[in-house]
């Protein structure tokens, strides 16, 4: 699966773009596990302790917002989707 990296999260990754291996009808939450482990250093940007993605990580699946799709971050997924992601960015 596609995958676009943008701001830090690029940095880190090295690419804008990469594939990454998830089984056909992986949920976006197992995506981004895939990501952590395939790019560790994303960890701290991309999961909390709890496991979860943080609040203010934008998560787009064929340029719709996870939060949006039907089953939040549990929505399946298929090898042909585009996923983006967003670091979290504060400022005022």
């Amino acid at each position: 699966m596609k995958v676009r990296f943008y701001a830090t999260l690029r940095l880190v990754v090295g690419a804008k773009t990469v594939d990454v291996a998830t089984p056909e009808g992986a949920t976006v939450q197992e995506l981004i596990g895939a990501i952590v482990t395939q790019h560790p250093a994303l960890g701290p940007m991309l999961l909390s302790e709890a496991g979860s993605v943080p609040r203010g990580v934008q998560v787009f699946v064929n340029g719709r917002g996870a939060g949006y799709l039907p089953k939040g971050l549990e929505t399946p997924l298929s090898a042909d989707d585009v996923v983006d992601v967003f670091p979290a960015i504060a400022g005022g």
